[in-house]
């Protein structure tokens, strides 16, 4: 089985589960580690949640747990951070704040909204929100190098109004390449998330084309994560991923330690 490094435990604002329930999870299932990447969104939209994590309470039960289960399993600390290509400062700042395993960049906000929900789409085709969606995440990808990989990038497809109908990496190739492009020129890797499958997508985010595109074109790190909120959804088909992955040209994965690769056999 395979490590699991993008996880979220009641420290972030939209999961309620402890984080030792997540760690005798993984255990479960016969990890050989994972890394916890709760949500740090500055400057979020306002709503019901912040997506503000407290970031010394967080690090504090993240360290003593990884102590306490260290014969069994291998505990990570990371951090999911919201891009936004206004906080020029803020995001390099918070990189550094701590002394992290590993840090996803994520694009959950694009123009002040939240592509979850539908004042995204409202005035536009899908196309066209989809479009905008990957423009944003390019402007952010040109903005900031200091993250280890890309989560989801097309995350928008999880929630547009017909999902992922009519979505193809055909379909946005050109803007699709040149994030891929920037991805390989900054040494920042792509995530493969596989909550795609839980979503009912039929595919990972990003989808298989794209994965194998972005080997095309020299693209070698590559992160493994279930973006899993609870216990049942950690590792999430993560048994279909290799071959899926060595589908699309990959023989290795990656993983962080200290914010420095390493590469893990399919």
């Amino acid at each position: 089985m395979y490590y699991d490094f993008h996880l979220h435990t009641s420290f972030s604002s939209d999961s309620q589960a402890p984080m030792e329930s997540m760690i005798q999870r993984g255990i479960a299932l016969g990890l050989p580690g994972i890394c916890f990447t709760e949500h740090m969104d500055l400057d979020f939209p306002p709503g019901e949640l912040n997506f503000l994590v407290d970031l010394p309470a967080y690090e504090k039960i993240c360290r003593e747990l990884k102590e306490k289960y260290a014969d069994t399993i291998s505990v990570f600390f990371g951090l999911e951070m919201g891009l936004q290509p206004h906080l020029k400062k803020e995001i390099p700042t918070l990189a550094t704040s701590s002394d992290f395993d590993f840090l996803i960049g994520s694009v959950h906000v694009a123009d002040r909204l939240d592509p979850y929900k539908k004042d995204f789409y409202e005035g536009r085709t899908q196309y066209q929100a989809y479009h905008r969606y990957f423009e944003v995440v390019l402007e952010n990808l040109k903005t900031f190098s200091c993250f280890d990989t890309c989560g989801h990038i097309d995350y928008v497809v999880r929630y547009g109004p017909e999902k992922n109908k009519d979505y193809s990496y055909r379909a946005y190739r050109d803007i699709l390449d040149e994030i891929l492009k920037t991805l390989i020129e900054k040494g920042i890797g792509l995530e493969c998330n596989s909550a795609g499958f839980k979503y009912g997508l039929g595919h990972p985010n990003p989808t298989e084309d794209i994965l194998t595109r972005y080997r095309e074109l020299g693209g070698e790190i590559l992160t493994l994560g279930s973006d899993g909120h609870a216990p049942e959804h950690m590792a999430y088909d993560f048994p279909k991923m290799g071959e899926l992955l060595k589908a699309c040209g990959f023989r290795y994965y990656t993983i962080f330690k200290k914010r420095k690769p390493e590469f893990i056999k399919l």
